[in-house]
C-alpha cells in the first residue's frame, strides 16, 4: 500500500506560507500521488518510504518526537535506526556526540528495546551554551538540560549520559570498541576531534553517520571531515537526507 509523509518543516525559507503553497501545488500536479515525502529540505515522490512500514520505529516516533522539528526529521531518524540495527550484530557499543535533548537516541532505543540489549549507548553534549562556546545555541540549551536528558534515560541503565567538551571528556568516559557512531555537534573542530579519538575504536563494519555533512550551511564540517577521512582511505557518502555515511 502506498503512503505519503507530508511534513511542513523547512529551514531558510523567506515566505513559509508561499513556499508550502508551492509544494502543495506541485503535489497536486503529480500524475500519481504516491510515495510523497515533504519536509527537512526534501520533496520527493514515487518512493517506497519503507521506514513508514516499520511499526516499531513509527510507534517510537509517535511516542518520542513531540514537536515539528523532531517529527520532521523522521527520515534522518530512520537512518540512525538502520545504523543501530547493523551495530547490534557487531562487537562494541554505540556513541552519539551531540545528543541535545536525546530525542533521536530515545527513538532508536525504544524501537529496539535497548534496555534489554547487552551494549552501552554513550551520549555526549555540552547541554548548555554561552558566548565562549564554539557551537551555536539551540532553543533548549540550559543548565537544566543535562539533568533532563539523564532523567529521560533513567529506565535504561545501559545509556551513559556525559556532560562536557569533546575531546576532553572522552579521556574519562568512552567505549573501547564502537559498533555505531553518530556525530552531530555543528562544529568542524569538535567533530574532527571526536574522530581523532573514536574513529579507530570503530570495529570493521560499523557505521558512522555525520548529521550535518550534506548541508551547505555546514560546509566547513564537510571539508574538514573529507580531508581527515581521505588520509585514512575513506570517502563519505552524502545522503539525500543531508547526512553523511561512512562504513568502517
Amino acid at each position: 500500500m502506498s503512503k505519503n509523509y507530508l511534513g511542513g518543516k523547512f529551514w531558510g525559507v523567506a515566505n513559509p506560507s508561499e513556499f508550502i503553497r508551492g509544494i502543495q501545488h506541485s503535489v497536486n500536479n503529480l500524475k500519481n500521488q504516491v510515495g510523497i515525502f515533504t519536509g527537512d529540505q526534501l520533496f520527493t515522490f514515487n518512493r517506497n518510504l519503507s521506514f513508514m512500514d516499520d511499526e516499531a520505529f513509527v510507534s517510537s516516533m509517535e511516542k518520542n518526537a513531540v514537536d515539528e522539528v523532531e517529527r520532521g526529521i523522521i527520515w534522518r531518524s530512520s537512518v540512525l535506526l538502520w545504523g543501530i540495527r547493523n551495530g547490534l550484530r557487531l562487537e562494541g557499543d554505540f556513541v552519539e556526540c551531540g545528543c541535545y535533548k536525546g530525542t533521536s537516541v530515545r527513538v532508536v532505543c525504544d524501537a529496539i528495546d535497548f534496555a534489554k540489549v547487552d551494549k552501552q549507548y554513550f551520549l555526549y553534549d555540552m547541554f548548555e551554551h554561552n558566548d565562549s562556546m564554539p557551537h551555536h545555541a539551540m532553543p533548549e540549551h540550559s543548565a537544566q538540560l543535562y539533568q533532563d536528558v539523564t532523567e529521560r534515560f533513567a529506565d535504561m541503565p545501559n545509556v551513559v549520559v556525559t556532560q562536557g567538551r569533546i575531546p576532553d571528556v572522552l579521556e574519562h568516559v568512552a567505549p573501547e570498541k564502537i559498533a555505531f557512531m553518530h556525530i552531530d555537534m555543528n562544529n568542524a573542530e569538535a567533530e574532527v576531534s571526536a574522530l581523532e579519538v573514536l574513529f579507530d575504536r570503530m570495529v570493521p563494519g560499523a557505521l558512522l553517520v555525520l548529521d550535518d555533512y550534506g548541508w551547505a550551511a555546514y560546509a566547513e564540517q564537510k571539508q574538514a571531515e573529507d580531508a581527515w577521512l581521505a588520509t585514512r582511505g575513506y570517502r563519505v557518502l552524502e545522503l539525500p537526507t543531508g547526512q553523511g555515511l561512512v562504513i568502517k
